[in-house]
């Protein structure tokens, strides 16, 4: 399951989600909103998406990680709106009878999303400027 979320992550709700007895590994990645990037002083993140596109292609990636590692579950959501400081942007979550399939299924993945998934990510900085991030071969959908 790959979701678009405008409410925020629970990210211990989400692995309950992956809870499966034939596992023994559950890797979970999350990814939180920082206080700076490029030697730039975050204030905030806004991420927009295009759901119905995003969704199918980060399901697509699902499936790629469930066809290459030896995983029994995998997940994913991916936030919009406006982020303050500290809060997760995105969660990735695999289990699989051992460690290494998930480790690697899951970095698989959350690189994946960040490389093909129509997610648009606008940095609001301390000084009051905003700028779209990494937007070279995509632009928001309006």
């Amino acid at each position: 399951m790959f979701r678009i979320s405008a409410e925020p992550l629970d990210p211990v709700a989400l692995e309950a989600g992956l809870k499966d007895l034939r596992a023994g590994a559950c890797v979970t990645f999350t990814g939180w909103v920082r206080d700076s990037n490029d030697g730039r002083n975050i204030f905030s993140l806004e991420y927009e998406a295009f759901a119905p596109l995003a969704e199918k292609e980060g399901g697509s990636i699902l499936d790629e990680a469930r066809a290459k590692f030896a995983v029994i579950g995998a997940a994913a959501v991916h936030r919009t709106g406006h982020l303050q400081l500290g809060e997760s942007a995105v969660w990735v979550g695999v289990t699989a009878a051992h460690r290494a399939a998930a480790f690697e299924a899951c970095r698989y993945i959350i690189d994946e999303v960040k490389a093909r998934v129509p997610v648009w990510k606008k940095e609001h900085y301390a000084d009051g400027e905003t700028a779209w991030i990494n937007c070279a071969t995509q632009s928001p959908v309006a």
